[in-house]
């Protein structure tokens, strides 16, 4: 049976914004009528789009913004609790999701453990003086996507960068503050939950990137 890959993607990424959670190949393979192994090839389908991804089970870990298990961020609307896949997802899902502006993110510092919390809305960026740390560089997000998302994080401050990086003898990424990340969360996701979605090509990405006050070699410009 061939299979509608895109009205696939987005029945899943309804249940994630309605529910938080999302079937896996199993389920969708008993709610369509398909073989176990026709379900599993869908989902190899759009994991090889980029718009999921499967861990070695084959059940999907990511479908940004969303994450299926602790990323380090929980997003809280007034009705769904909301992995987030990383600093930036976390950001947009207000942006994304219908109704849900503003939601409660919260997380803790990868260097001290400290928490933290924001309400962050899709209207303004929250208030605060930490600051994201991306790790990877855009242009190597996908060599390793799940690597790159757990590394996307957020800290006290640059001190408690700087000593993280040292601590784990990594290079530093780069570190902006708040209302950057909210700008680069703003409008990334549009669409998504909708046919038709088409994921911006290297020379759109840098454009968008130049627009949230993103440039240089680490973002493709």
């Amino acid at each position: 049976m061939e299979v509608d890959l895109e009205g696939l993607r987005v029945r899943l990424y309804r249940q994630l914004v309605d529910e938080g959670r999302v079937a896996t190949s199993a389920q969708i393979a008993a709610e369509e009528g398909l073989t176990p192994a026709e379900a599993a090839d869908a989902f190899r389908g759009l994991a090889a789009n980029r718009h999921i991804v499967l861990d070695e089970s084959g059940d999907i870990v990511l479908a940004h913004p969303f994450a299926t298990r602790d990323f380090g961020f929980s997003v809280k609307s007034d009705r769904v609790l909301w992995w987030g896949g990383c600093a930036w997802d976390s950001f947009a899902i207000p942006h994304l999701v219908p109704g849900a502006s503003p939601v409660l993110v919260a997380t803790t510092c990868p260097n001290c453990g400290t928490a933290h919390a924001w309400n962050v809305s899709s209207a303004e960026p929250p208030a605060g003086d930490q600051v994201a740390h991306f790790l990877v560089p855009i242009a190597h997000v996908w060599d390793d996507v799940v690597h790159a998302c757990e590394n996307q994080r957020i800290f006290c401050d640059e001190r408690c960068v700087e000593e993280w990086l040292r601590t784990n003898a990594l290079h530093p990424g780069v570190v902006f503050d708040l209302e950057t990340l909210w700008r680069l969360a703003s409008d990334w996701y549009s669409g998504r939950l909708d046919r038709g979605y088409r994921r911006r090509e290297p020379v759109e990405a840098a454009e968008y990137f130049r627009g949230a006050g993103l440039t240089g070699p680490f973002w493709g410009s």
